[in-house]
C-alpha cells in the first residue's frame, strides 16, 4: 500500500544510529553476541505496527521506491495515526487496525528482510515526549539530539558508573523509554546514597545504536543491559497477561563501573 503521509511521518526516524559504541564498546575486539541473547532483551518489550486485514504492515514508499512499515513506540501514537487516517483516507483506515508485537520479533523480521530485494524497512517511531526531553539533555550536555528513538540511562559517582537496579538477584543496567521512570529510579538512589547524589547525571542513547551494538559486540557490560518499557506498555502487558507471581519492583544500587 502508498500513503505518503504516513512516509512523510518516518521518513526522519529511517537514520541507525552507531553513537552508543562509545560509550560501552571495549578496546579489544570481541564477537557478536548471539542472536538469542539481543531477542532476550527485545522481546519484553512490545512495540505497534499498522496492519492491513491479512496481518501485513501498512507499507509506506518514497520517490526512491524504499518500502516503509511504522514501528510505534506507543500504543496511543499508533492509534492517533489511525484516526488521521481516517481524516485523509477513510477508504484504507477501514482495512488496517494498530497490532501488537515484539520488539524481539520486528527485530527478527528486519533481520530476515536484509537478504531480500527490495527489502522492507521498519522505522521506529518514539514518544513526542521523550524526544523533548532528549533535545533538552543533549544540548545540556552539548551532545545534540541526532534522531531515533531515546533511551534514558544514569551514571553517577566517582567514575561515572552505570547506575543498576537489583534483578533475580543481579544487577542490571536500565535504559528506560521514558525519562519520568529514570527519575523515579534516581529519586530513590539519591535517598540512600546522598553522598553521590550531585554526581548523578542522565544522558540519552538511541535505541536503533543500542541494536547495532548487541548485535556486534559481546562486551560483558552489553549483557547487563536490561530495557524498560513505558508505563504506558507496562499496562498494556499486565492486560494482556497476568505479572509473575511474587514479582517485586527493582531496587536501586550503587553505580556500576
Amino acid at each position: 500500500m502508498r500513503e505518503s503521509s504516513m512516509m512523510k511521518l518516518l521518513v526522519r526516524w529511517t537514520a541507525s544510529l552507531g553513537i552508543f559504541g562509545t560509550l560501552l564498546l571495549a578496546s579489544e575486539a570481541a564477537m557478536a553476541l548471539p542472536e538469542e541473547e539481543v531477542l532476550k532483551k527485545l522481546d519484553p518489550v512490545p512495540v505497534f505496527t499498522i496492519a492491513d486485514e491479512q496481518g501485513a504492515p501498512l507499507v509506506a514508499s518514497g520517490d526512491d521506491e524504499a518500502k516503509v512499515a511504522g514501528v510505534f513506540i506507543s500504543q496511543e501514537d499508533a492509534n492517533q495515526f489511525v484516526n488521521q487516517l481516517k481524516v485523509k483516507n477513510p477508504e484504507l483506515a477501514e482495512k488496517v487496525k494498530v497490532v501488537p508485537v515484539s520488539l524481539g520479533e520486528v527485530y527478527k523480521l528486519a533481520e530476515a528482510a536484509e537478504t531480500e530485494e527490495n527489502a522492507l524497512n521498519f522505522a521506529y517511531v518514539p514518544q513526542q515526549e521523550a524526544v523533548t526531553s532528549a533535545k533538552t539533555i543533549g544540548e545540556a550536555n552539548q551532545q545534540p539530539y541526532q534522531g531515533g528513538v531515546p533511551l534514558f540511562v544514569a551514571k553517577g559517582g566517582e567514575d561515572k558508573g552505570y547506575l543498576t537496579i537489583e534483578k533475580d538477584s543481579q544487577q542490571v543496567i536500565p535504559f528506560f523509554f521514558d525519562k519520568q521512570q529514570l527519575e523515579q529510579m534516581e529519586s530513590k538512589f539519591k535517598e540512600q546514597k546522598p553522598d553521590v547524589a550531585a554526581s548523578v547525571d542522565i544522558e540519552v542513547v538511541p535505541l536503533e545504536g543500542v541494536i547495532e551494538t548487541l548485535e556486534t559486540s559481546e562486551d560483558k557490560m552489553l549483557k547487563k543491559i536490561v530495557l524498560v518499557p513505558t508505563e504506558e506498555s507496562i499496562q498494556f502487558l499486565q492486560n494482556v497477561s497476568a505479572p509473575p507471581a511474587g514479582q517485586t519492583a527493582p531496587t536501586p544500587v550503587a553505580p556500576e563501573k
